[in-house]
């Protein structure tokens, strides 16, 4: 068993939006993606954003990040917000 579930990211990472706005993520193939994408960051790498016990591998990492809120995944909106600045 995977420990936090698909579940449990999808609502921490969908806690701030508001009721009636489409969520960030939408499905477990967007947080697979995001997860995947930060675990190659880490092995080419790029420092760990939370304290990691030794041994612990890129992929636990990652998903550790974005359970305890370090790691963000932007939505379409967002990333444009972040290209314009």
């Amino acid at each position: 068993m995977i420990h936090p579930s698909y579940v449990e990211l999808m609502k921490k990472v969908n806690k701030d939006v508001i009721v009636g706005e489409e969520p960030v993520v939408n499905s477990r193939y967007s947080i697979v993606c995001a997860t995947a994408k930060r675990a190659r960051q880490i092995v080419s790498g790029s420092a760990p954003l939370l304290d990691n016990e030794e041994g612990k591998k890129p992929l636990s990492i990652a998903v550790d990040e974005l359970y305890s809120g370090e790691l963000r995944i932007l939505g379409d909106e967002d990333e444009e917000v972040v290209e314009e600045n």
